[in-house]
């Protein structure tokens, strides 16, 4: 004979987006309910919640949090263009560049045989720096 169980409860190890975690912050600050109650409502435990307040409150937790794919736009430009000046000396001595403006505003130079991850690697630190 074969058993089946049945499980009634809500499943314990749940996944939650960063909008669903902003708009619980969002809900727990307005709602004039301590924080141990709004959990208990929603059946969460509390410390997700302080968790995700502070995570809101120093900015780790955002909208754009989420692991997304995106483009950068990308011009290729020839020492010959007119739109971007070469310097002549410069243009005859030293190999192609890449140059990569990063969100923080400092410009990454690179040759182009640098590797991948070693250019990621150095924009990921150059990003960092404050």
């Amino acid at each position: 004979m074969t058993t089946v169980s049945v499980l009634t409860d809500p499943e314990r190890r749940r996944r939650w987006t960063s909008a669903e975690k902003l708009r619980l912050v969002e809900e727990s600050e307005t709602s004039g309910l301590s924080i141990a109650e709004f959990a208990r409502q929603r059946d969460i435990h509390p410390n997700l919640i302080h968790a995700w307040r502070r995570q809101a409150h120093t900015g780790a937790l955002s909208a754009t949090a989420e692991a997304t794919v995106r483009f950068a736009p990308v011009t290729v430009v020839t020492a010959a263009d007119p739109r971007r000046p070469a310097i002549a000396s410069q243009a005859t001595t030293n190999p192609p560049v890449i140059e990569v403006v990063l969100r923080n505003g400092r410009v990454l130079r690179l040759g182009e045989s640098v590797a991948p991850g070693t250019a990621a690697s150095l924009a990921d630190a150059l990003e960092a720096c404050r």
